[in-house]
Formats: structure tokens, sequence, C-alpha cells
């Protein structure tokens, strides 16, 4: 997904770097914007799966402090390592869509 959005979010950046017909900006605007709903249920998706994966380690780490084991303290490891990608790839996501949302107010002054 991730080199989706960049190559997407590069192809617009020419695109918008060209010349072009009213009704070429109107179609590509349209197709920005169902594009921009694409990338904002990914995002959706991957916030409640941060969301998640950090309540899971929170958990774990107060469980670990009551009753100390091996187990649990693995199982917070785990979270953690699988959490700090989420919260990476999360933040790309939020920075791609916002790009999204600047081209889409350059492709609207176009017309």
């Amino acid at each position: 997904m991730a080199n989706y959005a960049v190559k997407y979010v590069k192809k617009m950046d020419e695109y918008l770097n060209e010349t072009h017909t009213q009704e070429e900006v109107a179609e590509v605007t349209k197709d920005h914007l169902i594009k921009i709903q694409f990338f904002q249920h990914e995002r959706l998706v991957h916030l409640i799966v941060t969301v998640l994966f950090a309540l899971l380690d929170m958990i774990t780490i107060s469980v670990s402090f009551f009753c100390p084991n091996i187990i649990i303290n693995i199982l917070v490891i785990l979270f953690t390592v699988l959490l700090i990608p989420y919260i990476f790839h999360y933040y790309f996501l939020e920075n791609s869509v916002q790009k999204m949302y600047g081209q889409y107010d350059n492709l609207r002054k176009v017309k």
C-alpha cells in the first residue's frame, strides 16, 4: 500500500504541473476524490489496528507488573515490536492523505 500511495501522489503531482482542459481536470478530480476515499478507509483500518495493538501492549505491560511471568514479558515485547511499525505506517498513511487533500485543493483551483 505504501508504494501505491507514493506512486499515486507522485503521478498526481506530475499531472498538476501540466496543462489540461477543464473537462480533463473535472474527470481527474472525480477520480481523485474516489482515491482519497480509498486511502481514508485504509487509514481508518490501520488506525483501528494500531489502537488495538497499543491497548494490548498497555494491558500486557500492566499485567506484567502485577504477575511477572516470562510469557507475559514475551507478549509485551511482541506487541511492542509489532506496534512500532504500525505507528510508522499509520503516520505515513496520514501524511499521504493530507498531501492528497492539498492536491485536491489544487485541482479545484484549476477549474
